[in-house]
């Protein structure tokens, strides 16, 4: 069977969130994460629900990177679009994973157009100090490097894209990521 991991997920200047996700694949490129029922309140951009309370939703966490990718549905197992959250590289470890928020996101519907949300709590993390210029100035290349591969229609990652829900939860069933722990335990 898959791992059940437990994820830090910090916000500076804020609280920090504790869930517990299924690692499905562990890849040195790519980590996939399941959770069957999120228990949050319904996710929104703007007016729309984007993720509702109590649907599944996978999670591409790439290690190294300043970004990870959500696949959103609904409760009726809709794919509603991907979410990007641009954070400090994942920090995993056998007592648990962790990441900082760095406030923008980038919502990615299945029909329309991408939108960058909390440009606003950017500012004001910046302006309070929370986030220091070096991170800023990451974060600002990290956006124009993701805007670059949505403009030649590489983003989400291919991956994202390729393992859905039903792809996940037959990964989750199959144990496939106890596959690549156990040989990494061997070393």
């Amino acid at each position: 069977m898959s791992e059940l991991i437990r994820y830090e997920y910090h916000r500076p200047g804020k609280s920090t969130s504790v869930f517990h996700q299924w690692l499905v694949l562990d890849r040195p490129d790519v980590k996939v994460l399941l959770s069957e029922d999120f228990a949050g309140a319904d996710l929104r951009a703007g007016e729309s629900v984007i993720h509702q309370s109590g649907a599944p939703m996978i999670w591409y966490v790439f290690p190294e990177k300043w970004h990870d990718v959500g696949r959103f549905h609904d409760r009726d197992e809709n794919h509603t679009g991907w979410y990007t959250n641009l954070i400090t590289p994942v920090e995993i470890s056998t007592a648990g994973w962790r990441a900082s928020d760095l406030f923008l996101d980038l919502w990615q519907p299945v029909e329309g157009d991408p939108v960058w949300l909390d440009a606003d709590e950017l500012v004001e993390a910046v302006e309070q100090k929370v986030i220091d210029a070096a991170t800023r100035k990451r974060i600002q290349n990290e956006r124009v490097m993701i805007d670059l591969q949505i403009q030649m229609g590489a983003w989400p990652p291919a991956v994202a894209k390729d393992i859905d829900l039903q792809q996940a939860r037959a990964l989750k069933e199959t144990g496939a990521a106890s596959t690549s722990q156990a040989a990494r335990k061997k070393r």
